[in-house]
């Protein structure tokens, strides 16, 4: 497997910015890109594999929706051996899966996986114990957002965990001025310059689309979870967790 590329997509000027797409180039600089852009990415992914190790139970499914290049379903399957649990990695990305595939090949494991390439909105949920969607929600078109977690709910079994790690918004507007400027300050720590924080700013808008953490909970609480509540935060960044 070669070594994942630095992300340079944005260093050079691209005059009329495309909008961001999950392509082969960014899955070549996708573990550099997300490690760069996401504080406390691998804090989220180390925990999201000790809740695995407490919520998933024997013969039930285990969801990892947005998969990308499979580092939480790596996560979870490390934490649920031995419990005859079936892990589903799911992506609309072709070379996302291809890539996620291989990466998953190079560290064998006796839990049961199955890559699925298809949009997270047609699939179907069943007896489920747990669900993950790291930062995938956010990509998933707003009017699509509410059955989408709808269907999950009644896919989870009682007492499943659902995990949902997101980029936030803010009110008022100065606080949420005030998380994004100290997340750029963040990825300028990272190595990126001005120009890079700029260009992928407004390639990923009105692609990735943000809510406020109320938005998120309301609608948890509106599909029948009966808790939910943040575990992690860093600036703008959230994990949320939600049980039925």
């Amino acid at each position: 497997m070669s070594e994942p590329k630095q992300d340079n997509l944005f260093a050079n000027p691209l005059g009329n910015v495309p909008g961001f797409v999950f392509d082969q180039a960014v899955v070549d600089v996708f573990p550099d890109m997300i490690r760069r852009s996401v504080p406390g990415y691998q804090t989220i992914l180390s925990h999201c594999g000790a809740l695995a190790s407490r919520y998933v139970k024997p013969e039930t499914h285990c969801y990892d929706l947005g998969c990308s290049l499979g580092a939480s379903t790596l996560a979870i399957r490390a934490n649920i051996e031995g419990r005859d649990a079936t892990m589903v990695a799911v992506d609309n990305s072709a070379a996302m899966l291809g890539r996620c595939k291989t990466i998953l090949e190079s560290s064998p494991s006796k839990v049961n996986t199955q890559l699925i390439n298809a949009d997270i909105c047609d699939i179907d949920i069943s007896n489920a114990s747990l669900v993950v969607m790291n930062f995938t929600l956010q990509f998933v078109p707003l009017d699509k957002r509410l059955a989408l977690l709808e269907k999950i709910y009644r896919g989870l079994n009682p007492g499943g965990c659902l995990i949902i790690s997101e980029k936030l918004c803010f009110e008022p507007e100065s606080l949420n001025s005030l998380l994004s400027d100290l997340h750029h300050q963040f990825k300028r720590a990272q190595g990126y310059s001005d120009l890079e924080i700029s260009q992928k700013r407004d390639s990923i808008e009105n692609v990735l689309v943000p809510e406020t953490l109320e938005t998120h909970i309301q609608r948890l609480r509106t599909c029948g979870f009966h808790s939910s509540s943040p575990w992690f935060q860093c600036f703008n960044f959230c994990s949320l967790v939600a049980f039925k």
